[in-house]
């Protein structure tokens, strides 16, 4: 056998993933779920390695699975009941309850259990995370789970929170670990970014009321603001008066449960932010984001200058074209600075360069770049795509999904400036402005709809603030 695979191997208690199954099977089969059963199968999983989950949704996948032979014979019941409307209509009842994956079936009772659902949202976070991993065939798993939360996580089950310094202590604790957009390292960050015209706001689910699953931050402006610096940190502009303030700027959402990927409450939290904040702050007349380019260094520019670019439409020959010849001196002179060979060609001298953000203290190399890094930063954005033909950047993708507009003026180069931002985009960000053509239609379809979301109260301290 394989040495790797032996390495892996002993950390994989076979017994264990073997007990966990067999729990699913009988509680599966079981003709009453009892709580004591559904308690048994969380405790028994929590206590699984990070090596066996896996091979244990693999083996749950085989043990607990419908039957060939059930499926057989209600198709053979429909066949013989197609002369009888009546009982062709019950033979195909009975075919549906053949068919229903019989772990959707125990995934449903786990919403009545105390901690069920935030079980189930780590036990999805886990399968994405193994599929990520390289681990195939385990689609079927993600449905039976996909399934009741696109039940759970709408309507009833969900209200629209504002968080302000008046919220409990661990509300506030809680976004400021879940930022991963603009982390931030003491809870006074927190703070700042729930002032007068910075607000954030979170959907809760009522079977988690300690626990957002989405959270929005929000400042509200002047005109669309272009960098982060602007509205965070030590440098962040003055607040705004609110007689001079027309633009919201979305520059921080945050999804707190990696179970409720794909799903939409992104979108489903800003819609409803838009729609409140035009009701109580109806000077604001223009909605945008501020948003990192996450995967603009390493999923595109740095493919680029190694030269793997066989999925990508900018070519390393592209870049002689963006540099202009005071860009390229600059650039050799940093190269040689940072000890790089005197013979490299343009994309190894780039390579050198970004590889060091000690580059951002030459100011006549940080004035000279704009311009190129600008113009990368919208073609990474508008024409590199993914094998579906989405746009390659994560965040563009959901934006631009979502309704959002895109423009080459819009890329901001120097808006993010800290370690994180240059790691992953070279201080570039970027605005997506969304729309009032796309306001009135998503304020139409949640009339049509009845609202997404029950009314946000609005306490009389709320809109004296405003």
């Amino acid at each position: 056998m394989n040495e790797g695979i032996e390495s892996v191997e002993t950390r994989v208690d076979v017994s264990r993933i073997e007990a966990l199954v067999n729990l699913f099977r009988e509680t599966t089969s079981a003709s009453d779920i009892e709580p004591t059963a559904l308690k048994a199968i969380k405790d028994s999983y929590l206590k699984l390695e990070k090596e066996e989950k896996p091979e244990f949704f693999k083996r749950l996948l085989e043990a607990v699975e419908v039957r060939p032979e059930d499926v057989t014979a209600e198709i053979e019941k429909i066949a013989e009941k197609a002369g009888d409307p009546d009982d062709w209509r019950k033979a195909l009842a009975g075919l549906r309850a053949a068919v229903e994956s019989p772990r959707l079936r125990l995934f449903l009772h786990f919403i009545g259990l105390p901690g069920g659902l935030k079980f189930l949202l780590d036990l999805r976070s886990d399968i994405l995370a193994a599929q990520r991993q390289g681990v195939s065939g385990l689609e079927t798993l993600d449905y039976d789970l996909t399934l009741p939360f696109e039940a759970w996580f709408h309507g009833g089950f969900l209200s629209l929170t504002e968080i302000t310094l008046d919220s409990p202590y661990r509300q506030i604790e809680i976004l400021k670990n879940g930022d991963m957009v603009h982390p931030m390292t003491s809870i006074e960050e927190m703070g700042q970014r729930l002032g007068r015209d910075r607000r954030c706001f979170a959907l809760y689910h009522q079977a988690m009321p300690e626990e957002p699953v989405v959270f929005i931050e929000v400042a509200l402006t002047k005109g669309i603001v272009r960098s982060i610096h602007d509205i965070i940190g030590p440098e962040a502009l003055a607040q705004t008066e609110q007689s001079r303030r027309d633009t919201a700027v979305f520059y921080s959402i945050n999804n707190t449960q990696n179970g409720l990927a794909g799903l939409g409450l992104g979108q489903v939290l800003i819609f409803e932010v838009v729609d409140f904040l035009k009701d109580e702050a109806p000077e604001i007349k223009q909605f945008c984001t501020l948003s990192p380019m996450p995967g603009f260094w390493r999923r595109y520019l740095k493919p680029v200058l190694d030269g793997g670019t066989d999925n990508l439409r900018t070519k390393p020959d592209t870049l002689e074209k963006l540099f202009d010849k005071k860009a390229l001196e600059l650039l050799k002179k940093e190269h040689e600075n940072q000890g790089g060979p005197p013979e490299a060609d343009l994309p190894g001298i780039l390579r050198t360069v970004f590889s060091n953000q000690t580059w951002t203290g030459n100011k006549s190399l940080v004035n000279a770049l704009s311009r190129p890094i600008k113009r990368l930063g919208f073609m990474y954005l508008g024409e590199e795509t993914d094998h579906l033909g989405r746009p390659l950047d994560p965040v563009a993708n959901f934006h631009i999904g979502n309704g959002a507009t895109l423009s080459p003026q819009n890329v901001n180069y120097g808006a993010n400036f800290s370690p994180l931002g240059l790691e992953q985009s070279l201080s570039l960000m970027v605005n997506y402005v969304y729309s009032q053509t796309w306001r009135r239609q998503i304020r139409d379809s949640m009339v049509r709809l009845g609202g997404l979301l029950p009314q946000l109260s609005r306490s009389r301290k709320y809109r004296q603030r405003l």
